[in-house]
């Protein structure tokens, strides 16, 4: 089942990430879809400060994958696969301890890495509809 919801101002983003994290239940791989600037890293940010990091969020865009602590020592892992040329970089930083380790992962850029994601995700589709206004499919 898809939930769709549409904002106007970043500050509607915290009832998205809400939504996110509730549709998530016990997953624990959240799969992020979006054109450059969409708002990936933005919601992400927004996920994080409800689960109690006070880390700085920032797109790992070069080193892959950011560690985040969260309330009750929670940890919550960010990864950006944009710069993924091949799986094997995947492989060769050890994906499936992050992806089956059952702490949240967080994943901006999927489709670099499509085989290897767990049959098991939350995918947010953002569309952009103007500079403000944004689409969130989360299923």
């Amino acid at each position: 089942m898809t939930q769709t919801i549409r904002i106007t101002s970043e500050e509607e983003l915290p009832q998205v990430a809400e939504a996110v994290l509730a549709a998530a239940g016990q997953r624990t791989v959240v799969v992020f879809r979006g054109e450059m600037g969409a708002g990936k890293t933005t919601l992400i940010r927004e996920i994080a400060a409800q689960l109690g990091c006070t880390d700085t969020v920032t797109s790992p865009t070069f080193a892959i994958v950011n560690q985040y602590k969260g309330t009750d020592d929670r940890t919550v892992y960010h990864f950006d696969f944009y710069r993924i040329e091949d799986l094997r970089e995947a492989y060769d930083f050890g994906y499936e301890e992050y992806f089956y380790s059952g702490d949240l992962c967080l994943v901006e850029w999927p489709e670099r890495i499509e085989p290897l994601l767990p049959d098991e995700v939350v995918t947010v589709r953002i569309a952009v509809e103007s500079e403000t206004t944004r689409t969130f499919d989360i299923e």
